[in-house]
């Protein structure tokens, strides 16, 4: 991995189950221009899901693409625990990356990352922080809810990449999770993220 990867990489914040932050920033990520949304599925998410948030991201954005699937990369697996590492995952998602384009991984499978002093952490996303890259997995998630709680991950995880740090507002999507899975209480983003997300772009008129 590079240099510049794991820089972004530790400043990252695990959503506990997973989400890393850095302060928040009122520039796009990449320039000035209007980035674009790529959905990127791995061959083991149903595509039922995959559709769902594809379709609620182009609610809120309009530049959102959906991808064909394609391989979890082995490299990112762990042996020991059958789960795959999220940071490796973003590592190759961001190597495929284009100009002005941030990807949104998604899988069924569990994914970890190391937190404090624990080598193997289960998590629901995880995210650069801002960056070009991020990935979610449902497989953490409520089945009875897991529709809306995998759409509420990944525009948490899509915020980092905005540069969005953890909200204190605990119906925003932007809450953070504090070891547990709270997204059946989040509701929306509040006003601040909001106005942030606005500013790069995203529309909420609909919602």
């Amino acid at each position: 991995m590079t240099a510049t990867f794991l820089r972004k990489i530790a400043v990252m914040l695990v959503l506990g189950i997973s989400f890393f932050s850095i302060p928040s920033c009122t520039e796009n990520v990449i320039g000035t221009e209007k980035i674009i949304i790529e959905v990127q599925p791995f061959y083991d998410i149903d595509s039922a899901k995959v559709n769902y948030v594809y379709r609620e991201l182009r609610k809120i954005y309009p530049q959102v693409i959906l991808k064909d699937k394609i391989p979890l990369p082995k490299s990112a697996y762990n042996n020991g625990r059958g789960r795959y590492r999220a940071d490796s995952i973003i590592y190759q998602l961001q190597r495929t990356s284009t100009h002005n384009h941030i990807i949104v991984g998604l899988t069924s499978k569990d994914i970890s990352t190391s937190k404090n002093n624990v080598r193997d952490w289960g998590v629901m996303g995880l995210g650069l922080c801002p960056g070009n890259a991020c990935v979610v997995s449902d497989f953490r998630l409520s089945k009875k809810e897991l529709l809306m709680q995998l759409f509420k991950v990944s525009i948490h995880e899509i915020g980092h990449t905005q540069g969005l740090q953890h909200c204190s507002v605990k119906t925003c999507f932007m809450r953070d999770a504090e070891g547990r899975n709270p997204t059946n209480d989040e509701v929306d983003f509040c006003p601040t993220c909001k106005a942030i997300l606005v500013n790069k772009g995203f529309n909420f008129s609909t919602q």
